[in-house]
């Protein structure tokens, strides 16, 4: 009897490292099989989208015929030098040097005076974890689940998927698990993997053939990791196709933006820029109009007519909105109607709707 007791507790001590193929243990569990649901979105908190000074001192008025004409003949104009220079003589040289240089770009080291690149190497939460599996765009290097937590369920679906991937499980106690997270509450699971690919700019602005145009989302100066997280998860739900971040003074991907984008990061190409306002000038130099989003914009979001060209949506920081450069950049600056008495909303609700209405606004053309 000794000795079965013996090799019992042998048995416990050898590493709780689970190996891509299950045995009896996994039978005993019920072999919960995998899903991929969404959830609904996560709360945020923080303060208003507001302030900015009037761009270049001009005096604003609400969007009129002439200037929706106005706007209309500037596309126009964008179509226009597309097939003029398309039409002039060396431009299949010119295309080919610019073929080459894109191929060299995408082969060229990582940038070394910045930081890594987007991070994002431990991902926890649920949802978060389950959509790194899923997405596979990604090396997954290992998953850790919590085997004492009340709904072992859920935790052992997410088990079993890994393990159908090839991704080493190491089943771990609830208070091991927590010590190793970074965030508050990763709901018994965290994964490691490799560290998301950054996109360049010009990247973002082209599309495949066929595809809706370009609609992207540029964040200036968010620095609340919650914030980032549910901009990016309301983002991608409602069809953006790229983020811009800058490089600095603001959060990049961390584990709680992970959590609260629940699994967007997989699926949205993100580019790190020097400066935004750079950026948004090379951007509408390729066409793209550039809306910013405050609360003293000059004209009502909903009434912009540019919704169903290739847009940017520049959303301001916490508090102070957009910055003064990055204001006077934008080609305009709009607001969100507010008929309570509280007169905020914080960016990542503020980002929801705008997005959303590009969205809708896209639908109904």
């Amino acid at each position: 009897m000794s000795a079965a007791r013996s090799s019992r507790r042998s048995s416990k001590k050898a590493s709780s490292s689970r190996s891509p193929k299950r045995g009896s243990k996994d039978d005993a569990r019920g072999g919960a099989k995998s899903r991929a649901a969404r959830p609904g979105s996560p709360g945020t908190a923080s303060a208003r989208t507001a302030g900015g000074s009037a761009r270049a001192g001009a005096k604003r008025k609400p969007l009129s015929a002439a200037a929706e004409k106005a706007i209309a003949a500037r596309t126009a104009d964008h179509a226009a030098k597309s097939v003029r220079n398309a039409d002039r003589p060396g431009a299949a040289k010119r295309a080919s040097l610019a073929a080459r240089t894109a191929s060299t770009r995408a082969s060229a080291p990582r940038r070394q005076n910045g930081p890594r690149g987007l991070g994002g190497e431990q991902v926890e939460g649920r949802q978060a974890v389950r959509e790194l599996l899923l997405a596979g765009t990604r090396r997954v290097r290992e998953v850790w689940v919590a085997t004492d937590m009340d709904d072992a369920v859920v935790l052992n679906d997410i088990a079993e998927l890994a393990m159908s991937m090839g991704v080493p499980v190491r089943d771990v106690t609830r208070a091991k698990l927590f010590a190793e997270a970074k965030t508050e509450s990763p709901q018994g699971v965290l994964a490691r993997a490799a560290e998301l690919p950054e996109s360049e700019l010009d990247d973002l602005v082209r599309q495949p053939k066929g595809s809706p145009p370009p609609f992207l989302l540029m964040v200036d100066g968010v620095t609340d990791p919650g914030n980032l997280g549910a901009l990016l998860r309301s983002a991608e739900c409602a069809g953006v196709t790229g983020v811009v971040l800058p490089l600095h003074r603001a959060v990049h991907v961390t584990p709680t933006v992970t959590k609260a984008a629940a699994g967007a990061v997989e699926y949205l190409p993100i580019a790190l820029v020097g400066g935004l306002p750079t950026a948004i000038r090379h951007l509408q130099e390729l066409g793209v109009w550039v809306i910013g989003l405050d609360g003293s914009g000059e004209y009502p979001l909903f009434d912009l007519p540019v919704a169903t060209d290739p847009v940017a949506l520049v959303l301001g920081a916490e508090g102070k909105g957009l910055s003064r450069l990055v204001r006077e950049r934008c080609d305009a600056v709009a607001n969100i109607p507010l008929k309570g008495r509280i007169d905020s909303l914080n960016v990542a609700a503020a980002g929801a709707l705008a997005c959303y209405e590009i969205t809708r606004r896209r639908m109904g053309s």
